[in-house]
């Protein structure tokens, strides 16, 4: 009776939440049948092949994280666009979540540099278009199959202020390369004012032991362009290895 009771009240919350438009959320409901969850895992399986095959020959790039909601008079815009720009002249590609705002002004400094623009879109329920500053982008359903290829191509991270999604998907970069599931690639934060409640919070980590002090030499925190690509390169210059080529397949989606 609970257990019913229970799911009777979230399934009828989330159908009156206007938040989710009216539409249940699915998996409120519990365990779904075996071939609906097979199905589930299937479309995963297509979206990573997609992005793998889109994504494949882009070479090493730099991701730029930030938020949608600036428009390119705002000095965040100017900002990303800036450093982009002199992070592509390092020969990286520059990758964003293929939106407007800061992924825009990443994408557009490294079209206006020559660098390799990439993006990774999120279907959302309100349209998100690809910005026009893009050599090469693939459409994702899941945030996560996103987040994966975000993190798969890079060489290191450009944070610039932003929503929940920007401190998520920065705190994601720390976390895999603090437990060493990623290499120790560099993550810049810029906005030094923006970010200051977050490293408040990395400072009380600190002194309640709860990250190790060495944690600290993965973060570079500037409002300065060009210290941020010095410390790119100063980090990145050891996992400068030959890498392989390989011909691209068009039967695979490869061009």
């Amino acid at each position: 009776m609970p257990a019913n009771f229970g799911g009777h009240f979230f399934m009828n919350a989330s159908s009156q939440n206007p938040r989710n438009g009216g539409l249940d959320v699915a998996y409120l409901e519990g365990p779904h049948g075996r071939f609906y969850e097979l199905g589930f895992l299937f479309r995963v399986f297509v979206e990573f092949l997609k992005a793998y095959r889109r994504l494949h020959f882009i070479g090493p790039c730099i991701t730029v994280f930030g938020s949608a909601r600036f428009g390119e008079d705002h000095e965040y815009y100017q900002l990303a666009q800036k450093t982009s720009a002199r992070i592509g002249q390092l020969g990286f590609g520059i990758m964003t979540g293929g939106g407007p705002g800061i992924m825009e002004a990443a994408n557009r400094g490294a079209k206006e540099t020559g660098a390799y623009s990439i993006g990774v879109n999120i279907k959302l329920p309100f349209e998100q278009k690809p910005n026009p500053y893009l050599d090469r982008w693939v459409e994702i359903r899941y945030f996560f199959v996103r987040k994966v290829m975000l993190f798969k191509y890079s060489f290191g991270f450009v944070i610039l202020p932003g929503g929940f999604g920007t401190i998520d998907e920065m705190y994601e970069a720390l976390t895999l390369i603090q437990t060493k599931k990623m290499p120790w690639f560099p993550v810049v934060l810029m906005g030094k004012e923006y970010w200051q409640s977050n490293l408040d919070q990395i400072a009380l980590m600190h002194k309640m032991k709860t990250i190790s002090p060495e944690d600290d030499d993965m973060l570079c925190i500037t409002d300065d362009p060009g210290e941020a690509v010095r410390f790119i390169e100063e980090k990145v210059r050891p996992f400068a290895t030959r890498r392989r080529k390989y011909k691209p397949l068009w039967w695979l989606g490869e061009k």
